[in-house]
C-alpha cells in the first residue's frame, strides 16, 4: 500500500497522508483550509514497513482504507510547571 505524505504550511509538525499523490478529493474542505497548502514530503510503501516514526502504522492503514486520508498531528505540549507542581504535591 503506497501513500503520499504532505506537511502543513499552517500547522507545525502536522502531516497529511493520502492514497495517491496530489489527490485530496477524500479530504474534507475544512481540513484542507486549516491544513494550508500541502507541501509534498515523500511516498511511503506501508506494505513493506513495520512501523512509522511517529504514527501508528496500523491506524494509518485503517484510516487510509476507510476514509481515504490520515492526519498526523503533534503530541500535546507538556506543561512542565504543572508536572513540577504535581510532583511537589505528592
Amino acid at each position: 500500500m503506497l501513500c503520499a505524505i504532505y506537511r502543513s504550511t499552517k500547522r507545525d509538525q502536522t502531516y497529511l497522508y493520502v492514497e495517491k499523490k496530489d489527490d485530496f478529493t477524500q479530504v474534507p474542505e475544512e481540513l484542507m483550509k486549516s491544513f494550508g497548502q500541502p507541501i509534498f514530503s515523500m511516498i511511503v510503501n506501508l506494505g513493506t514497513r513495520e512501523k512509522l516514526a511517529t504514527a501508528d502504522i496500523e491506524k494509518v492503514k485503517q484510516e487510509l482504507t476507510e476514509q481515504g486520508y490520515y492526519l498526523q498531528v503533534p503530541p500535546p505540549v507538556e506543561n512542565l510547571l504543572n508536572m513540577h507542581l504535581n510532583t511537589a504535591n505528592n
